[in-house]
């Protein structure tokens, strides 16, 4: 039996709670590539320890899970090249758009945030538009 979309659900329900946890305790919007970002161009060492505690988890987590299951099964590409291009444009846009899937799907769209709304709307579009070339017409990944 295929339990995937339980997983996804699961997934959704615990970035949803992780959010209204952090927004309770911090009265910050949770933003993991903001929270990242922090991390990475020093703009966050003032709370450096609770970004990194946090990017921890959202490694950490899943590995705990992937391993008492007795692994993950993905669909992902084998191509690295593909991984590492898809990755450097995921940052791309995150910064372009000021935010991520936590900070503007889950998080801004929860407060009605048009911003997020927005955002929301362009980056699922994006993500499809781009399965359907890259996959179905050109057959790369």
């Amino acid at each position: 039996m295929h339990i995937d979309w339980i997983m996804g659900l699961a997934g959704g329900v615990l970035i949803g709670v992780a959010g209204a946890i952090f927004l309770l305790a911090n009265g910050r919007i949770m933003g993991a590539s903001g929270l990242l970002g922090g991390l990475v161009d020093g703009t966050g060492q003032h709370d450096w320890a609770e970004r990194a505690a946090f990017i921890a988890g959202l490694v950490v987590t899943p590995a705990i899970i992937a391993f008492a299951m007795g692994g993950a099964q993905t669909h992902l590409t084998g191509n690295i090249a593909v991984i590492l291009i898809a990755g450097i444009l995921v940052g791309i846009g995150t910064r372009l758009a000021n935010g991520c899937t936590s900070g503007h799907g889950v998080c801004g769209i929860s407060r009605l945030s048009l911003r997020g709304i927005v955002a929301t709307v362009f980056y699922i579009g994006a993500g499809g538009l781009t399965v359907i070339i890259f996959k179905h017409l050109l057959g790369i990944i």
